[in-house]
C-alpha cells in the first residue's frame, strides 16, 4: 500500500505574492503539522503528562502561546490547545502525547491536514486584519504572541501574531475555505484599496 502523500490546499498557487502588486507580502505555510490537544487545564497529572512530552508548559492565560524551538502551543479555549510543529514530526509527537496521556482524561488528534495557514507579513497587515473582522488589532495587548479565534472575511478563523517588527501574522483556516480567503486577502491588500490606521491605537 502506497503512503498517503499531503496536497496543499494552495497547492495552484504559485509561491507567495509580494511586490507592488500588494501592500503586503501573503504565503502559504505548507509544512506545519498540527495537533488538537484537550484535557483539564486544572489537572495537575494532565499538565505534568502534556509537558513530559512537549517538553514545554502549556499556556493557561487566554490568548497565548508558549513556544520552544520548532514547536508553538496556541491557547483555544480553556481546556483545548493546538500543537503547532513541523508536519513531518506531527504523528511521532501525537503517538507521545497519547503514551504519556495513558488514561489521563484527555483528546490527542492530528488535525495537519485540516486547516490552511496563510502567513500575512508587512506594515500594512493589521489593516488587512481589520478589515475582514470587527477586531481591533491596533490595541496594545495586540503583539506578538497573541492568539485568538474569529470571523474573518465572514468565515470562522484564527489568528496568531508571530512577530511584531515585522508584523507577521497566520491565518488559519479550514482547508475548504483556503482559496476563498487567498482571493480575498488578494483583493483587499491591494494598494489602491489601503485606507492607513487612524485613531487612538494606531501606531
Amino acid at each position: 500500500m502506497s503512503d498517503a502523500v499531503y496536497t496543499s490546499p494552495l497547492a495552484h498557487v504559485a509561491g507567495s505574492r509580494d511586490g507592488a502588486d500588494l501592500s503586503i507580502s501573503i504565503s502559504e505555510v505548507s509544512d506545519r503539522g498540527m495537533i488538537d490537544l484537550r484535557g483539564e487545564a486544572g489537572s495537575v497529572k494532565f499538565r505534568q503528562a502534556a509537558k513530559a512530552a512537549l517538553g514545554i508548559d502549556l499556556p493557561l492565560k487566554p490568548r497565548t502561546t508558549a513556544v520552544k524551538g520548532d514547536m508553538t502551543v496556541l491557547w483555544l479555549s480553556v481546556d483545548q490547545w493546538l500543537v503547532c510543529c513541523p508536519r513531518n514530526k506531527a504523528g511521532v509527537l501525537t503517538d507521545k502525547l497519547r503514551k504519556n496521556l495513558g488514561t489521563v482524561h484527555s483528546l490527542v488528534v492530528d488535525v495537519s491536514d485540516a486547516r490552511a495557514i496563510i502567513r500575512l507579513e508587512g506594515d500594512n497587515a493589521r489593516e488587512v486584519m481589520m478589515k475582514g473582522s470587527s477586531i481591533d488589532f491596533t490595541l496594545p495587548d495586540y503583539k506578538a504572541g497573541l492568539v485568538r479565534r474569529l470571523v474573518f472575511a465572514e468565515i470562522a478563523a484564527l489568528a496568531h501574531i508571530v512577530t511584531d517588527k515585522p508584523c507577521v501574522i497566520d491565518i488559519y483556516v479550514f482547508r475548504s475555505y483556503a482559496d476563498y480567503t487567498w482571493k480575498w486577502i488578494e483583493a483587499t491588500a491591494k494598494p489602491a484599496a489601503t485606507i492607513g490606521l487612524f485613531g487612538a491605537g494606531s501606531q
